[in-house]
């Protein structure tokens, strides 16, 4: 039900903005001649004057300001960010300029008969400098909101940042252009019609109509506008006549609040209401996902995603601890962490950021060069460049070979992941394979690179299997995928104790059992790792190629 409204007001509006963006364009024809503008209106009203474009636009017309009652209705509370607050503000300001204007034209066409035409209605509107001054206040306040309905409609688009300040310009230039239109045919006119005594005698129709004419259009306007402010003002009683009192939730925030709401608020009303900050750049319509967050405690008892929030969730991969905040409506307690800043902008709606990931097991490989420090002191520095581009163009190609991807660099080392997209058996075989590879390819670089070395090329290798959190992650404009957690870290220490026990790897005995080997002649470690309580069994290898070649298929997987 969500989605179809949702997509009713991206309908109604457009159709509505379309008649709009025509109509002032054909203003503009004012600044070549009045006679211009009729030309031009009476090719556009050919389609908007017809029964069906009728329909269109003055059903759209209805439907939108329906929605948008419908919509302040649900709000459980107003406070609102200030753009949200302008662009609902500037829609409930159009009915009530815009119903004078109808009836002075479209009702008068079709209930008197009268010929509509620019110059009836700037001859009219040009003799009362008022009346000027509520239709140039309606062309700004009806531009500047559908201007605020496309850009909070485009603005999570990847192609917008682009075209953005070509549609700026066109914003600005519409209008304006209308304004000139309107001033010029104005000043056409204006001198004609004084001449003539006003738009009374100069119109024929005007000149011809009886108080009966006068009272039914004044009657229709005054309906019309009577029928505004009554939807309007039963929307907010009704709003304030709601139940205030009956069944509530908390939401823990990992910010130390705990906020308290009547069920049917969501999450994102209810942490607005209280001042809490949140992101939510669409505005709470799930057409981002900058509102999100990951649910704790309490998500059980949550309500399944609608299909807007689940079709929104799917585009990010989102686990299913993530929920939107802006549509999702607990009916019992429950414990969040936003998953993106609060001052997020449409920018990094486009864009991942911060860390959003998922739980997986993964085998997690550190590689170090060693003595890199000394390669550097003793060469310039143009040439450690050169050794160092070598040396890592032959990690990723091992690396790539065998499957492991290349998660984070740092000045002499590397971290690669494997079984991304594979079970941890599977995984592990593969780290294994890598670990072969990359002995494999720094033996065939060292004897390319012996004139240029002093000492041969060394690494050290960290490998450990477990569960980590894998995810896009850093800073909005150098995004990674990566993994971070407990068991990365002991990938990380592992690597450091290849110095300890001078050795080429050190990998964990949850490793080799996951890979399905056995290493009946490497003797077992149990090694007290920096961050943990408890030992971890590892092995000391000092030749990968030698220790591993044979109960296994890595190195077969390595060369496939």
């Amino acid at each position: 039900m969500r989605k179809l409204e949702r997509q009713l007001r991206l309908t109604t509006g457009l159709i509505v903005g379309s008649f709009v963006l025509l109509h002032f364009l054909n203003h503009a024809l004012g600044v070549v001649s009045v006679d211009a503008m009729d030309s031009m209106r009476g090719i556009i009203t050919r389609w908007w004057w017809s029964p069906l474009g009728t329909l269109l636009l003055y059903g759209s017309l209805g439907t939108h300001f329906f929605l948008a009652l419908i919509s302040l209705y649900r709000r459980t509370t107003l406070r609102m960010p200030a753009w949200e607050a302008a662009q609902l503000g500037l829609g409930l300001l159009v009915p009530p300029l815009l119903i004078a204007h109808v009836v002075g034209t479209r009702l008068a066409g079709e209930l008197l008969g009268h010929q509509i035409n620019y110059v009836r209605v700037i001859s009219v509107l040009w003799a009362d400098p008022s009346l000027a001054l509520r239709q140039s206040l309606l062309l700004l306040i009806v531009w500047a909101h559908f201007c605020f309905g496309m850009h909070y409609w485009l603005r999570v688009r990847v192609w917008y940042p682009q075209a953005q300040p070509l549609l700026f310009a066109a914003a600005l230039l519409v209008p304006t252009l209308a304004l000139a239109g309107f001033a010029s045919a104005g000043f056409t006119l204006g001198a004609l019609v004084d001449r003539m005594g006003g738009p009374v005698r100069f119109n024929i129709d005007l000149a011809n109509m009886t108080p009966q004419d006068h009272a039914l259009l004044r009657d229709w306007g005054n309906g019309l506008i009577w029928g505004f402010w009554l939807a309007l003002g039963a929307t907010l009683l009704a709003r304030a006549v709601r139940p205030r009192m009956g069944p509530r939730f908390s939401v823990h925030h990992a910010s130390g609040r705990v906020v308290t709401a009547p069920l049917g608020r969501s999450i994102l009303e209810a942490v607005r209401a209280a001042g809490v900050p949140h992101a939510s750049v669409c505005g709470g319509r799930a057409r981002c996902t900058t509102c999100r967050v990951r649910i704790g405690r309490g998500l059980e008892a949550l309500p399944p995603p609608s299909t807007l929030e689940a079709e929104a969730l799917g585009r990010i991969a989102a686990d299913p601890s993530t929920r939107l905040a802006c549509q999702t409506r607990p009916t019992h307690d429950v414990w969040v962490r936003p998953l993106v800043p609060a001052n997020a902008d449409a920018a990094l709606a486009r864009r991942p950021g911060g860390v959003e990931g998922r739980e997986r097991m993964i085998a997690a490989m550190f590689v170090d060069l060693r003595d890199s420090t000394a390669l550097g002191a003793s060469r310039l520095p143009y040439d450690v460049l050169f050794v160092l581009n070598q040396f890592f163009a032959e990690m990723y190609e091992a690396l790539r070979s065998t499957g492991g991807h290349y998660a984070q660099f740092r000045g002499d080392g590397l971290l690669a992941l494997y079984g991304l997209h594979s079970d941890i058996a599977s995984a592990c075989r593969r780290a294994l394979a890598g670990a072969i590879e990359m002995q494999h390819r720094l033996e065939r670089l060292n004897r390319s690179l012996a004139s240029e070395l002093v000492t041969p090329l060394r690494i050290g290798i960290g490998l450990h299997a477990g569960e980590a959190i894998v995810g896009t992650m850093g800073p909005p404009d150098a995004p990674i995928y990566s993994a971070v957690g407990d068991n990365v870290n002991i990938a990380a220490r592992f690597e450091g104790l290849c110095k300890h026990y001078g050795c080429v790897m050190v990998v964990s005995a949850a490793a080799i059992r996951h890979a399905g080997i056995a290493l009946p002649d490497a003797p077992l470690h149990r090694l007290r790792v920096r961050g943990r309580a408890e030992r971890i069994e590892a092995y000391a290898i000092d030749d990968p190629a030698r220790a591993l070649l044979l109960e296994t298929d890595a190195v077969a997987v390595g060369r496939g």
